[in-house]
């Protein structure tokens, strides 16, 4: 009784931070009680330990609850240890000398890709993803690279899972021609976005391997449709999965051909 009663304060306690989390000017004692139905005193008790860990602070002047600044310390060193965005970040740089354009760098995770880098180019250009930012995979050029290299039933279970959810008028929501598009993008080595998560914006991207030959991320360049046509396009068909297979090498990944 006592573990099951300690797992619900933990629970409790993640979802408070959750419910913290998307308020920027933080939170109330009585706003929080409200919106996830248990009493103040309860809500008080869990907040006084966060504080006191510092996951949690209080505004003096409000009163008022946020996050603090140990979800930094420990987002830090999680961003620290993943060797690839390390690796990763010269080519990335490169990238961007050459096109002025938006890149990014992503994983994948539970169904969906995480964006871990992004590099702006010095183009204008207002897209929706940012670090940390999850995006699907069925509208994402990265999505693609990442599940063309999946295995099918993994490929499948998320489909299922996730939908195919319209984004535009140009998202492919028919599973069997988007597994058709998936063979096409193993065979070429890159996957394209044309218009299908954001109005007149247009990807590319290519999937990065590691020492085991597994797919751990993927590459993109993101711009705007005007600019991503034609000769450039064909430019960066070759591009991106050089730059690509030159991150997967860095990561010990040995390329057959």
């Amino acid at each position: 009784m006592e573990r099951e009663n300690m797992v619900k304060s933990v629970s409790r306690a993640l979802d408070i931070i959750q419910l913290i989390s998307m308020k920027k000017g933080g939170m109330g004692v009585t706003e929080i009680a409200n919106q996830i139905d248990i009493n103040k005193s309860s809500v008080y008790r869990i907040l006084s330990t966060l504080v006191q860990y510092g996951f949690i602070e209080q505004d003096e002047l409000t009163g008022r609850y946020k996050l603090g600044y140990k979800f930094l310390e420990i987002s830090s060193k999680l961003l620290e240890s993943i060797d690839l965005r390390e690796e990763a970040k010269p080519f990335l740089l490169e990238l961007e000398e050459e096109t002025n354009e938006v890149i990014h760098l992503v994983v994948y995770d539970q169904g969906e890709v995480v964006y871990i880098e992004k590099l702006e180019g010095n183009e204008v250009l207002r897209m929706h993803s940012k670090v940390g930012k999850r995006a699907p995979m069925h509208c994402t050029s990265v999505g693609k690279a990442i599940l063309a290299h999946l295995p099918a039933n993994d490929v499948i279970e998320i489909l299922d899972r996730k939908g195919m959810p319209m984004h535009t008028d140009q998202t492919i929501t028919d599973k069997d021609r988007f597994l058709k598009e998936l063979i096409g993008v193993k065979q070429k080595g890159y996957a394209l976005d044309l218009e299908e998560n954001e109005y007149g914006i247009t990807c590319i991207a290519a999937p990065i391997f590691d020492h085991l030959e597994k797919v751990v991320a993927a590459l993109s360049i993101s711009g705007p449709t005007m600019r991503m046509s034609g000769e450039r396009m064909e430019e960066l068909k070759i591009r991106i999965p050089q730059m690509a297979k030159r991150i997967s090498a860095r990561l010990g990944h040995v390329h057959t051909n």
